[in-house]
C-alpha cells in the first residue's frame, strides 16, 4: 500500500510508478528560463520532498540573455536544493526561434537519451508557442520509456485546455510556488501577465477540476502511461 504524504494524499512516487530500488531519473526541460517553473515547479518539490534520491537532469534552451540564465540556474538550483545528483543545463539557442534552428535544439535533448530517464517534464505539444510546441513533439521522439508529463504555460493565446492528469497542492506549496516565481525571475515581474494572481488562479482553477483537498493543483497532460 502507497504511503501518505502530510496531505493525506498518496505519495507521488507509487502514482507516477517511480522506482523505489534506487533513485528516479526525472528530466525536466523548458524553452525558457521560466517555462517548468510556472507549468510544474509545484510537483517537481512534492517530488524533491519524497525522493532525494532522484537524478535530476534540468535543460533550459533559449537561455542567451546572460541575465535570463543566471536567473535560470539560481531558480533550479534552489528548487533542487534538497537533491544530491543534479546536472543544469543551459543553451543559448534563439528565443522564439526553436523550430528553425535545425538539429540544434533535438541534439541539446538526444545528447541525454541514453540517461534513461523514468519520469519527464517538458511543455505540451498543442502549446500555442511554437518553442514550447516544438520541445513537446521532440521529448516523446527521445525518450520511449519514460512517463512524460506535459505542463501548461499561460498566455496572450489562450490555449489552456483540458488536462488528464492532477497533481494536488498543499495550500503552503502553492503559496511556496507563487512567492518562488515571483522572487526567482525579476525580469519579468514587470510583464502584464505574469503575476502572482495569474499563478494562483491557475492552481485554484485546477484544484477545482480535480477536487484537491486544499483546492489547488498542478495539471498535465499525460499521453501514454504504463502501469
Amino acid at each position: 500500500m502507497g504511503q501518505l504524504g502530510s496531505s493525506g494524499v498518496r505519495a507521488l512516487t507509487d502514482r507516477l510508478g517511480l522506482p523505489r530500488d534506487r533513485g528516479p531519473r526525472i528530466f525536466v526541460v523548458g524553452a525558457h528560463p521560466d517555462d517548468a517553473e510556472i507549468g510544474a515547479s509545484g510537483t517537481i518539490a512534492r517530488l524533491a520532498e519524497e525522493r532525494p534520491d532522484a537524478e535530476v537532469t534540468w535543460l533550459v534552451l533559449a537561455a542567451a540573455d546572460p541575465f535570463r540564465a543566471t536567473e535560470a540556474r539560481a531558480s533550479a538550483e534552489r528548487l533542487l536544493a534538497g537533491i544530491v545528483r543534479t546536472t543544469i543545463e543551459l543553451f543559448d539557442l534563439r528565443d522564439g526561434y526553436l523550430p528553425y534552428l535545425g538539429p540544434a535544439v533535438k541534439d541539446a535533448i538526444a545528447d541525454h537519451a541514453a540517461a534513461d530517464p523514468d519520469l519527464v517534464f517538458s511543455p505540451r505539444r498543442d502549446d500555442a508557442h511554437q518553442d514550447h510546441r516544438h520541445i513537446g513533439e521532440l521529448v516523446p521522439q527521445v525518450f520511449r520509456r519514460a512517463t512524460v508529463l506535459e505542463y501548461e504555460l499561460p498566455k496572450w493565446d489562450g490555449d489552456l485546455s483540458m488536462a488528464n492528469l492532477y497533481v494536488p497542492l498543499t495550500a503552503e506549496g502553492a503559496a511556496r510556488k507563487v512567492a518562488h516565481l515571483m522572487a526567482a525571475f525579476p525580469s519579468q515581474v514587470g510583464r502584464s501577465w505574469y503575476t502572482d494572481e495569474t499563478f494562483r488562479a491557475i492552481l485554484r482553477l485546477r484544484g477545482i477540476e480535480c477536487r484537491a483537498p486544499a483546492g489547488l493543483a498542478e495539471a498535465f497532460i499525460c499521453r501514454k502511461l504504463v502501469v
